[in-house]
């Protein structure tokens, strides 16, 4: 009995210091509260804004002519940028408030990110559509490989998009 016991409270006690190795999400802000303008372009009308990130990265949002994307920059000064405006939507379009990183393993590594593109596809209408733009990080590759249209269950298909991504291939220009 004695023996029992010790085992289960090792076993706890070794399970309480095991870092996540799963895939779990840290959230980052994209609003203009929590970054810093960087530069505006009146002609144009470009503007970029640095927020902060994970997995030593930051993000560059960039907002050209009413549509948005944005760029990864690693610690290293790399630059990735995801161009949200030619593989997400060529409409006018913005961000979402946050971003989502999601991170794996010990130690813990940047896998992916979530960001929310809304999307104005009908310039008739004030209609937004609501997409999950879905990016690989990887030592070799950093790119969009999934676009998520609004669902009930988006967020889910995202994040586990986002779990594979490493093997995804990148999403083409589209036409």
């Amino acid at each position: 009995m004695v023996i029992k016991c010790v085992l289960v409270l090792t076993a706890a006690a070794l399970e309480a210091q095991t870092p996540n190795l799963k895939p779990h999400s840290l959230y980052t802000t994209l609003s203009e509260h929590g970054c810093k303008l960087i530069s505006v372009q009146e002609e144009g009308a470009n503007s970029a804004q640095r927020c902060p990130g994970a997995g030593g990265f930051s993000v560059l949002v960039l907002d050209s002519d009413s549509r948005q994307s944005v760029t990864l920059v690693s610690r290293d000064g790399r630059k990735y940028p995801l161009r949200f405006w030619d593989v997400i939507t060529h409409s006018f379009s913005s961000l979402g408030p946050k971003a989502e990183w999601r991170v794996s393993g010990a130690p813990q590594r940047t896998i992916g990110l979530i960001i929310r593109v809304n999307a104005n596809e009908d310039p008739d209408t004030a209609a937004v559509t609501s997409y999950l733009a879905v990016a690989k990080i990887t030592p070799s590759e950093v790119c969009v490989v999934a676009k998520i249209h609004p669902s009930a269950n988006a967020n889910t298909k995202a994040r586990e998009a986002a779990d594979k991504a490493a093997s995804a291939p990148c999403l083409k220009p589209m036409q």
